[in-house]
């Protein structure tokens, strides 16, 4: 009969070294170490979060604001309407100023689907020039403009009184002016019947008007009666802008007849443009504005990265003896990687939080304060909590790696 092997021989003691493996750590276990780190220091871990909640708020506020301040625009000019038209003259061939013809506001009145028209005239080349008493000396207008204007201009531009009278038949004939918003505000005149020197005469104010968001040129005028320009100030009845309000759905037909109906004998010579030429024009200035901001936002967040990874660091050197007490209890190199970067990420993820919830109220509160729709769009946040991670695994790699090549004695020894 063959006798059982005795205990401990070879086969069973490597049976039992083969059975022998390093517990795996569950993503609770793992998420619950790399926060025991970060509530050992608060002070420092605070600061770094510090760091990266700074560009993740800086970065949102710049979209944030940016996209009330559009939803605003579209706000306004679904109230007042995106089917004004502006005709304006252009250049002759050699290269001069063009004019319209004075009877070119009939003319468009004349094509069906036109709703609205209305003309202003340039009085400046007369020397029709805005002061505010005699005593003013000649050319410090404050870039204020005289313009003649019709009774009917304000329903087609959109524009309200703030207070008195807009002309009309007992008013154009006669020296009197209504100003703009911003002309009143630099005259510091806002009281109907104050009198203006305008031309070398005495005009009365009879009006005040609000800001005019589609035509802001009207803005920084004194308006004067078509016919009162005529008696007054020698204007010679050229119009230098004509706003058209056609139907919703003509605006692009009429818009590709306007030139050969104002001017029909030269009609290279017109210029025709839409609220939205505009509006395209400013966000294309402002989109480099935003691009700067948004650069600044980049350049805290890449400096809150840094930071996050010089805390790491930090904490790798000072946790040596922590470190090789868990390498003499059995853990691997992967699980001390792992926990270290699931602290930098832990870390960042806080000041990713924490950024979005700074940038959000700080885009609410400016929004609030202006009257305007608060618009935090959701791709801005999650890009901000997004780049938190990437930036939390970048700072980490490095501490984490390091860590987990120390050897038990190693570590031990240094502490």
């Amino acid at each position: 009969m063959a006798s059982e092997p005795p205990e401990g021989t070879a086969p069973e003691q490597s049976r039992s070294r083969s059975r022998l493996r390093a517990a795996r750590l569950r993503p609770a276990d793992v998420v619950r170490l790399g926060g025991t780190g970060l509530r050992t220091r608060p002070l420092r871990v605070f600061l770094s979060a510090l760091g990266i909640a700074i560009g993740v708020a800086a970065m949102i506020a710049v979209v944030g604001i940016s996209g009330s301040g559009q939803a605003e625009v579209d706000r306004q000019l679904d109230a007042l309407g995106t089917n004004l038209l502006r005709v304006a003259p252009g250049e002759t061939l050699a290269g001069d100023k063009a004019v319209l013809p004075p009877e070119s506001v009939a003319m468009i009145r004349r094509v069906p689907p036109v709703q609205r028209v209305a003309a202003t005239g340039a009085t400046g080349a007369t020397g029709a020039h805005l002061y505010r008493n005699e005593h003013i000396a000649v050319g410090r207008t404050g870039s204020l403009t005289v313009l003649a204007a019709g009774s009917d201009l304000l329903p087609a531009v959109g524009g309200h009184l703030r207070r008195g009278r807009w002309l009309d038949s007992a008013t154009e004939t006669y020296p009197s002016v209504v100003l703009g918003a911003t002309a009143a505000r630099r005259l510091d005149i806002d009281t109907p019947g104050t009198r203006l020197w305008i031309g070398g005469r005495w005009f009365a104010l009879v009006g005040v008007l609000d800001p005019v968001p589609l035509a802001p040129e009207i803005d920084s005028a004194a308006l004067v009666g078509w016919p009162a320009a005529r008696t007054y100030l020698r204007f010679d009845g050229h119009p230098s802008t004509v706003y058209v309000r056609a139907e919703d759905s003509q605006v692009t037909a009429v818009r590709a007849v306007l030139a050969a109906t104002a001017n029909p004998r030269k009609p290279s010579e017109v210029k025709i443009s839409r609220p939205s030429d505009a509006l395209a024009a400013r966000e294309a200035t402002e989109s480099a504005l935003t691009g700067l901001l948004l650069g600044l936002g980049g350049v805290a967040l890449l400096v809150g990265g840094v930071g996050v990874g010089n805390t790491m660091v930090i904490s790798v050197l000072e946790r040596r003896p922590e470190i090789g007490l868990r390498r003499a209890l059995g853990a691997t190199s992967g699980q001390i990687r792992t926990q270290f970067v699931t602290e930098s990420l832990l870390l960042s993820l806080a000041g990713g939080l924490g950024g979005t919830v700074l940038g959000t109220l700080i885009t609410a509160g400016y929004a609030v304060s202006r009257d305007w729709p608060v618009v935090v769009p959701a791709w801005a946040s999650a890009a901000g909590i997004g780049s938190t991670l990437v930036i939390g695994v970048i700072a980490g790699l490095y501490p984490a790696v390091r860590a987990s090549r120390l050897s038990p004695t190693e570590a031990l020894s240094g502490s």
